[in-house]
């Protein structure tokens, strides 16, 4: 072996000795994880939010989450179309029909769901005899009484979505097909035997003669 080889291994021993005694001296904390080589591969940046972006020229957003382009829609998210006003409830009522089949899964979901929103005010059969209902100003009416007999679903499901009276809005709880399925157990209590509430017409184009 010649000597250029035999000094750099000595070379090498001599700092691996080195390097060995100063970490192994050296007090640590009991979960360091030690001397880290290139630490930014290990611990990269991450964007955190609510954090300051200096690479954005926008001051609007220099200190929060940048808003999405104007008429995003999110993915597999619906637009619902009736607004909160008589206009919107009374073509709710018209127009809006329950996308779900109705059968007994989709029936039980909406019983367990009616059970975890509805029951404390509207009670367990609809009769507005809920124990929070009681002691509201006006007690809910009752599901088979005459105001709310016939109510069509589409009316059902506008109710649930933006709140009517006393009730609140639902839609932050309640996904479009949970409210669907609420509506499809609210019209078994409408009509226990099982008759489907009256739907309401649309109103028809007349011409009159001139």
């Amino acid at each position: 072996m010649n000597k250029k080889v035999t000094r750099i291994i000595s070379l090498m021993t001599l700092f691996s000795c080195v390097t060995i005694a100063f970490t192994s001296c050296e007090k640590h904390d009991a979960n360091s994880p030690g001397v880290e080589f290139m630490a930014d591969m290990y611990r990269s940046p991450s964007l955190e939010s609510y954090m300051a972006y200096t690479s954005l020229t926008d001051s609007a957003v220099m200190q929060a989450n940048r808003l999405p382009v104007a008429g995003t829609i999110a993915r597999g998210f619906m637009p619902y179309i009736y607004g909160n006003d008589t206009t919107g409830y009374g073509n709710a009522g018209r127009y809006l029909h329950n996308p779900l089949a109705k059968n007994e899964i989709n029936l039980k979901q909406g019983e367990e769901l009616y059970g975890k929103f509805c029951v404390h005010c509207h009670g367990a059969t609809g009769a507005g005899d809920g124990l929070v209902g009681g002691k509201l100003p006006g007690a809910p009416p009752s599901y088979t009484g005459a105001a709310l007999k016939n109510l069509p679903e589409g009316k059902i499901f506008h109710s649930i979505t933006y709140g009517k009276g006393l009730m609140g809005a639902h839609a932050s709880q309640l996904d479009k097909d949970e409210r669907w399925k609420i509506v499809q157990y609210v019209q078994k209590l409408q009509n226990p035997n099982g008759a489907a509430p009256v739907a309401e017409e649309a109103p028809k184009a007349t011409t009159e003669a001139k």
